[in-house]
């Protein structure tokens, strides 16, 4: 019997493991909604981050200020046949833009290894389909990167916030109780989803999609600036219920060591 608090962790992608301010997705959809003459403002476009991409753009397409840009520009008012031609614009593009932002955050190869040395499993899922995680995964382990297990968008019937990703990767790994599951993301879809499967769910705050900025972009504000965004962004965490937020995945395995000793863990 081991004497350690968990037994799995599942990692996101863009914005917790790679892409620092999550920049990638919001590139493509900005472009894919551009193309059809729809200014996609960045920040509703990051509304719904961290659900497959498909329910994603359904949600765009649903809020009327969007909507009503849909309308204008195309005549006629969005429908669910729009989900299925954006997706076959977002494809190609998502593709892209994640292979090019596929440099892992600092230090989250060295929280995989101490996590590995503590001999937890390492599990991911992503809001990308298969088809855009190929050069994702690629890149990732070149840089010593590589899950044991990887969900991807529309391999369950429902994607985040609902639980069944979390539940495919521990049935598949042999993981139980979820309680001995850690989620660690950076969108509130995500930490949802955590919660939802009774994971302690881990949200990051830095790197994420709520401050969205990428890595140059953060360091170089002001300690001010730095501080409000951060401020903000771990709020909207804790609210979407991470039992703790922490700034990047360097500070993971610290933060669930902390918790353990405080029993904020079962």
């Amino acid at each position: 019997m081991t004497d350690r608090a968990f037994d799995l962790v599942i990692f996101d992608w863009a914005g917790t493991m790679v892409d620092f301010g999550c920049r990638a997705p919001i590139e493509a959809l900005v472009g894919a909604f551009a193309r059809r003459g729809v200014a996609l403002d960045e920040a509703v476009a990051r509304i719904d981050m961290g659900k497959a991409k498909a329910d994603h753009v359904r949600a765009l397409l649903a809020m009327p200020d969007v909507a009503a840009a849909w309308t204008a520009a195309t005549a006629a008012s969005p429908v669910e046949a729009d989900v299925a031609a954006l997706m076959a614009d977002l494809e190609p593009m998502m593709r892209e833009a994640a292979a090019k932002a596929a440099e892992l955050i600092p230090g989250a190869a060295q929280a995989v290894a101490a996590l590995r040395a503590q001999e937890i499993k390492v599990a991911s899922s992503t809001g990308y389909t298969r088809e855009m995680m190929g050069p994702v995964l690629e890149r990732a382990a070149a840089q010593g990167y590589a899950p044991d297990h990887l969900v991807c968008a529309n391999e369950t019937p429902q994607g985040r916030p609902s639980p069944l990703m979390i539940y495919k990767a521990c049935a598949e790994l042999g993981v139980w109780p979820l309680s001995r599951v850690v989620k660690v993301d950076d969108a509130e879809a995500g930490v949802a989803e955590g919660r939802a499967a009774g994971c302690f769910t881990v949200g990051v705050a830095a790197s994420g999609n709520a401050v969205g900025l990428s890595r140059e972009a953060f360091e170089a504000l002001g300690p001010a600036a730095r501080e409000a965004r951060l401020t903000a962004a771990r709020a909207s965490l804790k609210a979407a219920g991470a039992d703790v937020v922490i700034d990047t995945v360097a500070d993971l395995v610290l933060a669930l060591a902390r918790a353990s000793q405080q029993g904020a863990v079962p």
